[in-house]
C-alpha cells in the first residue's frame, strides 16, 4: 500500500515537469518554423527587388567523348553536336514560390529597372520582464543537465512528503542522536559518491558536493543549537573541519562557486553557533584562520570574488563588533588581529596580480588595495581614540610601508600600475601623518610643498590625477594656514623675529608651492593654452601669498609710520625677481609685475608724503636709492626679454620720479621756512618742466635703457606730462604766489615764471617739427596767455596794491580798471599790428577784446565812475580807441579786396 502510494505520488508530481517539458518542446518548435517563414519571406523580396540578369552565352566546351574522338587518328571532325538543354533544377520546398519570381525577373531584366531602395531594418524590441522571465525558467529546464535538475527538485519533494507522511504516522520516534548521525551518514555517502563522479559528470559532482556539505553544517548546527548534543567547542570544531574540507575540494576541483559557499558558511558559522559569551578573541582567531585560508587558495587561484567575500566579512563584522562592544579595555586582544588582517589583505593584491598573466597585469584588485588601508586606519584611528601622535607615527608607518613596496615592485616588469598605487597610497599616508603630528601651519606647509610635488609629477607622467591631487593639497595647504591663523597662538608677538617665525614661514611656502607649480607647468605648456591658463592661475595665487603675506609681516612689525618706505623695498624686490625671472624665461604676468611694482611707488610715495611731509624721511633715505637700483635692474631686465611691456614700465619709471622729486621740492619751503607759498608752488612743478624739456629738446636721455624701442612712447609721455602741467597750471592761478622772502615782481616770481615756461614748452611742443600752428591751436594757445596775463594784472593787484587774495578781489576798483587797461592795451596791440602785418585774424581779435572792454565798462565799471579808478579807466580806453583810430582805422584787405582797388581781377 505505502508503495502504491509513493508511485501515486511520483507521478503526480512528474506529471507537470513532464507538461512543462512538452510545453517548452512545442514552443521550441513554433520558433523554428516563424523563422523558416521569416527567411522565405526575406529571399522572394530580395529576388523581387533585384534584377536577375540572363547568364553570358559560354563557349561549348566539348565532353570527354568528343574530345577523345577529335584526338583519335583518322576521325573525322564531323559537326559540332548542338548543346543539350540543362536539366531542369531540383525543386526544394521553396522553389515553387521562388521560381515566378526568377522568371519574372528574367523578363524584366531587358528594361534594367533600377532595384528600388533599401530600407533599414526596424531595431527588433526588448523583450519585456515577463518574457524575460519565461525564457530564464526556459533555459533552467533546457540547458545543463536537465535530468539532474528535476531528478533534484522531484526527489526534494518526495523526500518531503515522506518526512511529512513519517511523521504524522509516527515513524520517526528515534532518539536525535540516530536522527542526526543517518542524516550524516547520507549526506556522507552523498558526499562520496559525488566525488567519484567529478571527472565523469562535473556539473552534478559538484552541486551534489555542496549540498552534502550544507546538509553536514545542518547537522552541526542542530546537533548543538536544537537538541544540545555536543558542546560549542567540538561544534566549532566540526564546522572549521567542514568549511576546510570544502574550500580543499574547492581548489583541488576549481570549483569557485563551491569556495564560495565554504566561505559565506565559514563566516556564518560563529553567529548561528553563538552562545552569547562575547569572546571577541576566539571569534578573531576563528576569522584569522578563515583569512589564512584565503591567502592560500589566492596563492593557486585568482578568484576575486573569494578575496571581495572575506574583506567584507572580515572588516563589515569588525567594524559592527567595534561600533557595539569595543572598549578601551579590550585593546591590547583587538590591536593584532587588525594587523593581522591588514597584513592578509596587503598580500592578496599582491598574489592577484601575480596570477594574473604578464600582459594583464595592470589590472589590479582596487577595491582592496585603496578600500583596505582606508577602512583599516579609521579602525586604528578608533582603537586609539584620538591619541594624535601614536596615530601620526602609525601613518607615517604606513606612508614608508607603500612607499617600499613601490620602491620593490617599480623594478618589476608589468607592475606599473600597481607601482603608481602603492606611491600615492605612501604620499597619501605620509600627508596624512602631518596635521596628526605638527600644528597648523607646518601643515599648511608640507602640504603645500607636496601639493607642488604632485603636480609635478602627475606633469611628467602626463596624469591627471596627481595634478589634481596637487591642486587640492595646496587648497588644504592655505585652508589649515587659515585655521591656525583663528588660533591666538597662532599670531605672532614682537618678541619673535620679523621674518623668522612660523606664520611668515607658512605662506611663504605656500607662495613658493604656487610659484613651483606655475613654473612646472609653464615649462611644460608648449602650445597648449589650457596649461598656459592653469599657469597663469598658479602664478596669480602665489604672487598674491606673497603679497599679502609680505604686508601683513611688515604691518605687524613695523607698523603705523615706517610701514611704507619697507614696503616700497619689497614691491621693488618683488618686481625685481619677477624681472629677473622674465630675462631667463619670457611671460607676459612677470612683465605685469614688475610693472606693478614700479607703479607701486606712486601710492607709496604720497602716503609716506603725507605721513611724513615728504618721501625721504625715515626709512625713505634708504628706501628710493633701492628702489632705484632695483627699478633699473628691472628694466634693463625686461629690455633683454622683449617685452611689449617693457615700455609701459620705463614710461611708468618716468612718471615716478618727477612725483617724487616734486614732492620733496614742495617740502622744502616749509622746511626752510620764511619762504612764501610761490616757492612751494614753482618747485613743485620744476622737475615736470624738466622732464617735458628733456622729452623735447633731450629725448635720447629719456629714452635710456630701451633707446629707441622706446620712442614710441614719446608722445604718450608728453602728453601725460602736459596733462598733468596744465592741471596743475589752472590750480596755481589760484594761489596767491608770495615770493617772500624775495620782493614780488610781475613774471619774475616763481610762480609765474614756471607758468610762463610751461606756456612756452606747450607751445614748443605744438609747433613740431612742421613749425607751424593751425587756427584752432592758435586760438587756444592765445586764450590761455590771455588768461595768464590776466592772472598776472590780479596778482600784482594783490601784492602791490594790498587787495586781500581772496573773493573780494574782483569787486574792488583798483583790480577793474588795472583789468580795463590791460585788456585795452591788449585789444589795441591786436588792432595795430594786425592792421600792420595784414593779419586780419589778429585785427578782429583785438577789436572782440576792445568790444568785450566796452561791455565792461557799461555794465561793470560804471559803478565806479565815482571815484578817479573808474574815471581813469574810461578815459584810458577813450585814448586808446583814439589812437587806434588813427593808426589802424580799418581792418586789413584781403587779397580780393586789395584787387577790387586796382581794378584787376583776384
Amino acid at each position: 500500500m505505502e508503495g502504491a502510494i509513493g508511485l501515486l505520488v511520483l507521478t503526480v508530481l512528474a506529471v507537470p515537469v513532464l507538461l512543462i517539458i512538452a510545453l517548452v518542446s512545442i514552443s521550441g518548435l513554433k520558433r523554428r518554423v516563424a523563422d523558416l517563414e521569416t527567411q522565405v519571406g526575406r529571399l522572394q523580396h530580395q529576388a523581387t527587388a533585384q534584377p536577375v540578369r540572363a547568364p553570358e552565352a559560354r563557349p561549348h566546351e566539348p565532353t570527354l567523348g568528343e574530345w577523345m574522338q577529335q584526338t583519335t587518328p583518322g576521325a573525322s571532325p564531323g559537326p559540332m553536336p548542338a548543346a543539350q538543354p540543362a536539366p531542369p533544377p531540383v525543386r526544394s520546398p521553396a522553389t515553387p514560390a521562388v521560381a515566378p519570381a526568377l522568371r519574372a525577373a528574367e523578363s524584366a531584366s531587358s528594361t534594367q529597372v533600377p532595384p528600388p531602395p533599401r530600407h533599414k531594418p526596424a531595431k527588433p524590441a526588448r523583450p519585456d520582464f515577463v518574457t524575460t522571465a519565461i525564457r530564464a525558467v526556459q533555459r533552467w529546464f533546457t540547458v545543463g543537465n536537465v535530468p539532474v535538475k528535476i531528478g533534484m527538485l522531484v526527489l526534494f519533494a518526495g523526500v518531503a512528503a515522506l518526512l511529512k507522511y513519517g511523521a504524522d504516522q509516527g515513524w520517526f520516534t528515534l532518539p536525535p542522536e540516530l536522527r542526526l548521525a543517518g542524516i550524516a551518514a547520507a549526506a556522507l555517502g552523498a558526499l562520496v559518491f559525488a566525488w567519484r563522479k567529478r571527472q565523469s559528470n562535473r556539473v552534478f559532482a559538484l552541486s551534489l558536493q555542496g549540498g552534502a556539505i550544507g546538509v553536514l553544517l545542518l547537522v552541526v548546527f542542530a546537533a548543538f543549537k536544537i537538541f544540545g548534543l555536543i558542546p560549542a567547542g567540538a561544534a566549532f570544531a566540526l564546522s572549521i573541519v567542514l568549511v576546510a574540507g570544502a574550500g580543499v575540494l574547492a581548489v583541488v576541483q576549481d570549483a569557485k562557486a563551491l569556495a564560495v559557499f565554504a566561505l559565506l558558511a565559514g563566516f556564518l558559522a560563529p553567529i548561528w553557533l553563538s552562545t552569547g559569551s562575547g569572546n571577541h578573541v576566539a571569534l578573531f582567531s576563528y576569522y584569522a584562520v578563515l583569512n589564512a585560508a584565503i591567502v592560500g587558495i589566492a596563492w593557486y587561484k585568482s578568484w576575486r570574488l573569494l578575496n571581495l567575500l572575506g574583506f567584507a566579512f572580515t572588516f563589515g563584522i569588525g567594524i559592527v563588533w567595534g561600533v557595539l562592544d569595543y572598549s578601551p579595555a579590550k585593546y591590547a586582544g583587538t590591536q593584532p588581529f587588525l594587523a593581522l588582517f591588514f597584513a592578509f589583505y596587503l598580500l592578496i593584491p599582491l598574489l592577484f596580480a601575480r596570477r594574473q598573466p604578464a600582459g594583464r597585469r595592470d589590472f589590479i584588485d582596487g577595491c582592496l588595495i585603496f578600500g583596505m588601508p582606508l577602512v583599516a586606519f579609521s579602525l586604528q584611528a578608533g582603537l586609539m581614540e584620538g591619541r594624535r601622535m601614536p596615530l601620526a607615527f602609525c601613518a607615517l608607518g604606513l606612508g614608508v610601508l607603500y612607499a617600499a613596496l613601490a620602491w620593490w615592485l617599480r623594478r618589476r616588469k608589468d607592475y606599473e600600475v600597481l607601482t603608481q598605487s602603492y606611491a600615492l597610497l605612501a604620499v597619501g599616508f605620509a600627508t596624512l601623518a602631518v596635521p596628526l603630528a605638527l600644528s597648523a601651519q607646518a601643515t599648511a606647509s608640507v602640504f603645500a610643498l607636496e601639493g607642488a610635488a604632485l603636480a609635478w609629477l602627475g606633469l611628467r607622467q602626463q596624469r591627471s590625477l596627481p595634478q589634481f591631487a596637487g591642486l587640492g593639497l595646496q587648497l588644504a595647504a592655505a585652508a589649515a594656514y587659515a585655521i591656525g591663523l583663528q588660533s591666538t597662538s597662532a599670531l605672532p608677538t614682537y618678541d619673535d623675529t620679523m621674518f623668522a617665525n612660523a606664520v611668515f614661514m607658512g605662506a611663504l611656502l605656500i607662495a613658493l608651492a604656487g610659484f613651483a607649480s606655475a613654473w612646472a607647468y609653464r615649462q611644460r605648456a608648449g602650445n597648449d593654452e589650457q596649461r598656459n591658463h592653469i599657469s597663469l592661475l598658479y602664478y596669480g595665487w602665489g604672487l598674491a601669498w606673497w603679497v599679502g603675506n609680505g604686508i601683513r609681516e611688515i604691518g605687524i612689525y613695523l607698523g603705523g609710520d615706517s610701514a611704507p618706505p619697507i614696503l616700497l623695498i619689497f614691491a621693488a624686490l618683488t618686481g625685481w625677481l619677477a624681472a629677473e625671472v622674465h630675462r631667463r624665461r619670457p611671460a607676459g604676468a612677470l612683465a605685469w609685475t614688475s610693472l606693478a611694482a614700479l607703479a607701486t611707488a606712486v601710492p607709496l610715495a604720497l602716503l609716506q608724503s603725507a605721513t611724513h611731509g615728504q618721501p625721504f624721511a625715515g626709512y625713505g633715505v634708504v628706501a628710493w636709492p633701492i628702489y632705484a637700483a632695483l627699478g633699473l635692474r628691472s628694466l634693463l631686465c625686461l629690455r633683454a626679454g622683449e617685452h611689449r611691456l617693457a615700455g609701459a614700465a620705463q614710461f611708468t619709471w618716468w612718471l615716478v620720479w618727477p612725483l617724487v622729486a616734486s614732492l620733496l621740492l614742495g617740502w622744502l619751503p616749509e622746511r626752510i621756512g620764511g619762504m612764501g607759498d610761490g616757492w612751494k608752488t614753482g618747485l613743485a612743478a620744476l622737475p615736470w618742466l624738466l622732464v617735458a624739456a628733456l622729452a623735447l629738446f633731450r629725448w635720447r636721455w629719456l629714452s635710456m635703457p630701451l633707446g629707441e624701442r622706446f620712442d614710441g612712447w614719446r608722445e604718450r609721455l608728453l602728453s601725460t606730462v602736459f596733462v598733468l602741467l596744465g592741471l596743475w597750471w589752472i590750480a596755481s592761478l589760484f594761489e596767491a604766489g608770495a615770493a617772500t622772502p624775495l620782493p614780488w615782481l610781475p613774471v619774475l616770481n616763481p610762480i609765474e615764471l614756471a607758468q610762463l615756461a610751461a606756456l612756452a614748452l606747450a607751445l614748443r611742443w605744438q609747433l613740431g617739427d612742421a613749425r607751424t600752428l593751425s587756427p584752432r591751436r592758435i586760438v587756444l594757445l592765445s586764450a590761455l596767455a590771455f588768461v595768464w596775463i590776466t592772472s598776472v594784472v590780479l596778482h600784482a593787484v594783490h601784492h602791490w596794491g594790498g587787495v586781500p587774495w581772496s573773493d573780494t578781489l574782483l569787486s574792488t576798483s583798483l583790480a577793474q580798471t588795472s583789468l580795463t587797461v590791460t585788456w585795452s592795451v591788449l585789444g589795441v596791440l591786436g588792432w595795430v599790428i594786425g592792421s600792420k602785418r595784414g593779419q586780419r585774424m589778429l585785427w578782429l581779435a583785438g577789436a572782440v577784446l576792445m568790444g568785450v572792454v566796452l561791455a565792461k565798462l557799461v555794465f561793470v565799471d560804471r559803478q565806479h565812475l565815482g571815484n578817479l579808478l573808474g574815471i581813469g579807466s574810461f578815459i584810458a580806453y577813450g585814448l586808446l580807441c583814439t589812437a587806434v583810430g588813427y593808426f589802424a582805422p580799418a581792418p586789413p584787405r584781403t587779397p580780393v579786396e586789395e584787387g577790387e582797388a586796382s581794378g584787376e581781377p583776384a
